[in-house]
């Protein structure tokens, strides 16, 4: 009995310590907001500009996802092709590059003498410290969580089922519309949930590529940074908005009961 129980011990303290380590600072955040004035740091303006930015851009980015990354993670999931391999690295590799890279990377691509900058400049297009720069930092950081998990669940469907569709005449986009999508679609929602929920909460590249303007490309995230040196309550204020949203999303990822590797 006695074993048993340091067994347990040796299980249990080490477990314990980094609960404890995760669970305290949320539970030191949550009382902090809630026991100082959060609604009126919570009504200031640039908070709500703030929010507004964040929620619209991270809606817009996860629509782009969904619209480019459905299409690659199939393709990936059911083809074999030259360079495959290259694409799920490349696709894999903003999940383990710092974000700071990545918005130094956009910036040298898309500025205004970069690559694809010069050439947009000449036309008249300036990305760089725009909305639209924040999209795109958005899009970078959080698309290979969609595209991961997409193409996990593409690849776990039962492969005489494209077959059957085939042999019953169906073309290539009938099933990928009307059988893989739907039966794959606990899969794809979980993938985008965590997704978008990455879009929200993005900083590093943002603040590289689309800088930090009030009301243009101070998304939440950026606001806290901001009000961290300026405005300490203010950044509690908007860092348990940020809490609140990120709770919701992992209830609804759990809700779906899908589990998805990241």
């Amino acid at each position: 009995m006695r074993t048993r129980a340091r067994d347990v011990l040796g299980f249990a303290i080490p477990a314990g310590s980094l609960v404890g380590l995760l669970a305290v600072p949320v539970a030191g955040l949550v009382w902090l907001a809630l026991s100082s004035d959060l609604a009126t740091y919570l009504a200031d303006p640039a908070v709500h500009a703030a929010v507004k930015l964040s929620l619209g851009t991270s809606a817009f980015s996860a629509l782009v996802i969904i619209a480019t990354g459905t299409p690659l993670a199939y393709a990936l999931a059911r083809w074999r092709f030259p360079g495959r391999t290259l694409v799920q690295l490349l696709v894999d590799l903003p999940i383990v590059l710092p974000p700071m890279v990545a918005g130094i990377a956009l910036l040298e691509v898309f500025g205004r003498r970069g690559w694809l900058g010069e050439p947009l400049a000449f036309l008249g297009i300036s990305l760089p410290f725009t909305t639209a720069a924040v999209v795109l930092s958005q899009v970078f950081v959080a698309g290979p969580f969609y595209v991961r998990a997409a193409r996990v669940g593409f690849a776990s469907i039962d492969p005489a089922v494209p077959e059957a569709a085939h042999v019953d005449g169906a073309s290539e986009g009938q099933l990928f519309r009307h059988i893989m999508v739907p039966v794959a679609k606990r899969a794809l929602l979980s993938g985008l949930v965590l997704a978008w929920a990455r879009a929200l909460g993005e900083f590093g590249a943002t603040i590289f590529f689309a800088g930090n303007r009030e009301g243009v490309t101070q998304t939440m995230p950026l606001a806290i940074f901001i009000g961290f040196e300026s405005n300490m309550a203010l950044a509690v204020g908007l860092s348990f908005v940020l809490l609140v949203a990120s709770v919701a999303v992992l209830l609804f990822a759990w809700l779906l009961g899908d589990r998805v590797e990241l």
